[in-house]
């Protein structure tokens, strides 16, 4: 599977379950570690945890199993490491503190399709 198929599983999951200000970023060429970075925001914790949800039942339907996740049930910060994609799942307060898009500057934000 490709970073881009991952990628656009990764971006329907998150718009099932409504993330917020969702970009992605393509640091192919810049970033040894990933093809593409996703953030997005949720409104609450238990939205937080239903993103990330979403994301591995869409891998799953896409018989896509290598993945790994960072964080706990009470984080307001989940990682999910899809090898080439990888996404951060914020409550707004988290998102705003780390504020990770600054580290991601040098790539080519991905425009995603509006539903």
């Amino acid at each position: 599977m490709t970073s881009k198929q991952i990628l656009d599983f990764v971006i329907k999951a998150i718009s099932d379950i409504h993330g917020e200000d969702t970009e992605a970023y393509d640091m192919r060429g810049i970033s040894i570690l990933a093809d593409y970075y996703v953030i997005t925001s949720a409104g609450s914790n238990r939205q937080l945890h239903a993103i990330a949800n979403a994301i591995v039942e869409e891998a799953h339907k896409n018989n896509y199993t290598d993945y790994h996740i960072e964080g706990s049930r009470d984080s307001n910060w989940l990682l999910l490491d899809l090898s080439d994609v990888i996404v951060n799942v914020f409550t707004k307060d988290a998102r705003n503190f780390y504020n990770l898009e600054k580290l991601w500057a040098n790539g080519k934000q991905v425009e995603l399709k509006k539903d």
